[in-house]
């Protein structure tokens, strides 16, 4: 099953997965997803990529390298379990502060009993808002980060915006999004794999297939590689670059404020 990407000009705005819904509506849509999936969103990122999204991570936070330093602070939006976090602390030897920021309570009170079960809540703030208007002012952060979020920010425009207003200069944003399979065997099992074999199992995991065509949905029409990339540097951005992982299936999208 296929359907036209976004581009750069937008569009996810009005797109809750193949559907189009009114100005407005789409948060509280993928609210309702995301309250649905927290306890078990690891599990969800297991069925999206085969496991694969922990090497992915993995590669994120070495692109990052975060600096062994109390001073060091960094904001990891959409990212209420906490998994990207937990990664970056360790490895600043648990000098590095994040604050994790989402606008879905359910994923943060994930998020805050797993750093409380780590010992890691000294280094971790959790905030409930909206990437779209950060609570927070201007020149705060040494990274930005997000991890299979921005596709679900209705107005992904100003949620760079609103990234590029929050770093310090120097700062630095990291998107790792599932994207654009340049494969062609690959692209072919991706599709099978997705839309037919991930709702089911997720009903099997979860008891509800909806959230997971959603989000399958949602991956098909996220701008490509390159009408990302363009958004990142229309926010503002310099030394923009993606790096592809596994064909396509996801990249890691790399952007400086300087």
């Amino acid at each position: 099953m296929t359907a036209t990407r976004t581009g750069a000009d937008g569009g996810m705005e009005t797109s809750y997965g193949f559907r189009e819904v009114g100005q407005g509506e789409k948060q509280a849509l993928v609210n309702d997803v995301f309250h649905k999936v927290a306890k078990r969103y690891d599990i969800m990122n297991d069925l999206m990529s085969a496991g694969l999204h922990r090497a992915w991570k993995s590669a994120m936070v070495a692109a990052l390298n975060p600096r062994k330093s109390p001073d060091y602070r960094i904001l990891d939006v959409a990212g209420g379990t906490g998994d990207v976090a937990f990664r970056i602390i360790e490895a600043s030897n648990r000098q590095a502060q994040a604050t994790v920021l989402d606008i879905n309570g359910s994923m943060l009170a994930v998020g805050e009993d797993r750093a409380t079960k780590n010992g890691l809540r000294p280094n971790l703030t959790f905030v409930e808002a909206n990437a779209e208007e950060l609570p927070f002012p201007d020149k705060t952060f040494d990274a930005y980060t997000i991890a299979f979020g921005i596709r679900n920010v209705p107005r992904i425009d100003r949620a760079l915006s609103e990234a590029y207003r929050v770093l310090k200069r120097g700062g630095r944003l990291l998107v790792l999004e599932f994207s654009d399979v340049d494969m062609p065997v690959l692209d072919k099992i991706y599709e099978e794999w997705s839309f037919k074999a991930i709702p089911r199992i997720g009903k099997a995991v979860t008891g509800d297939a909806e959230p997971y065509q959603y989000l399958v949905e949602s991956i098909r029409k996220f701008p490509n590689q390159r009408d990302f990339a363009d958004m990142i540097r229309d926010a503002g951005f310099g030394r923009v670059t993606w790096t592809n992982f596994t064909g396509g299936i996801a990249a890691l999208h790399s952007g400086w404020k300087i």
